[in-house]
């Protein structure tokens, strides 16, 4: 009889489990960068600050969205390996070097987000005009490995230079995307190949001149981790699908969805952003949805030509829309 008991016990307990479990709170951890390249993870996170989070409303009420902010992508993809973040908007550079790092194991583009934005902005006073002149010149980057960093070390090297990590013909720093205006407008670096609204703030507030800009090429994607992915794939079918709803939104309400970056960015980097800034660059964007692996190839072999990939590797699976 006392065995029959603990037995029906246990089985109450387990009941109680497995209903606990299934009544939990689902946290679907998700970065971005302060960047308007990435205005629906942006867009998102300041919803989600005003309670009117529109992932949460359309991925239901069990679902919470934790918001972390990376200064570029390879702190992002650092975030996936290590567990502590389930997806990201991020540039195609580090997706990719992530992918090839975990053999393809870890990491999974699932939608495109933005396109555009990106430029190299050098100094105002004429000093540099054509490729020659950038011969011992100091060009800023986001941070090592990451998109641009990788797009300005790729160009320097067809434009005939020798370039190291540590230095070379010309010399790339890797700084982060709010130092990097301080030290344009101090005029310790000569240029910097950046994201909006970092171009024009380099534009406007440093008196630069754009040298060079990317209008046509991918600039940020969204990525997951392949274990999120294929553990919850439904939760990443309704997520993405939001996020093409958020990218339409995007589209059609320009003046709203800049006032809601506005604010964001505001939070995010402490420093408050003028209107006319925003309006100033959003012509540069485009934001879509859609990717495809032939879209990547471009970024495939740049990391090829500066050594960040080394190998053959099978890119296959790099784009998987869920």
């Amino acid at each position: 009889m006392k065995n029959i008991v603990k037995l029906l016990l246990s089985c109450i307990v387990m009941l109680s489990v497995t209903y606990s479990a299934w009544g939990e709170e689902i946290v679907i951890r998700v970065g971005h960068f302060p960047n308007i390249t990435h205005a629906q993870g942006v867009i998102a996170n300041q919803l989600s600050r005003q309670g009117k989070g529109w992932f949460e409303e359309r991925l239901g009420s069990e679902v919470k969205i934790e918001w972390y902010v990376y200064n570029a992508g390879p702190s992002a993809m650092e975030a996936i390996f290590a567990n502590a973040l389930d997806m990201t908007y991020v540039g195609p550079n580090p997706s990719i070097n992530a992918y090839v790092k975990s053999q393809g194991e870890e990491i999974r583009i699932i939608a495109g987000a933005a396109n555009g934005g990106a430029a190299l902005v050098v100094q105002g006073d004429g000093s540099i005009q054509t490729p020659a002149d950038f011969r011992g010149k100091k060009i800023a980057t986001p941070q090592l490995a990451n998109t641009q960093d990788v797009a300005c070390r790729s160009w320097l090297k067809e434009q005939g230079y020798h370039i190291t990590q540590l230095g070379g013909d010309v010399l790339i720093v890797p700084t982060a995307n709010p130092d990097q205006l301080s030290l344009f407008v101090d005029k310790q670096i000569d240029g910097a190949w950046t994201v909006e609204p970092w171009v024009s703030r380099l534009e406007l507030e440093g008196q630069g001149t754009i040298y060079l800009e990317e209008p046509d090429a991918v600039t940020t994607v969204l990525a997951s981790s392949v274990t999120f992915l294929h553990e919850h794939r439904d939760l990443v079918q309704k997520f993405a699908q939001a996020h093409t709803e958020l990218t339409t939104w995007i589209q059609q309400h320009p003046e709203e969805a800049q006032q809601l970056i506005q604010a964001e960015l505001a939070a995010e980097t402490t420093r408050s952003m003028p209107a006319e800034l925003l309006a100033h660059a959003w012509p540069r964007l485009h934001f879509t949805n859609t990717i495809e692996i032939a879209s990547l190839q471009k970024f495939i072999t740049a990391a090829k030509a500066v050594g960040f990939l080394r190998d053959d590797v099978d890119f296959s699976r790099l784009v998987e829309i869920p």
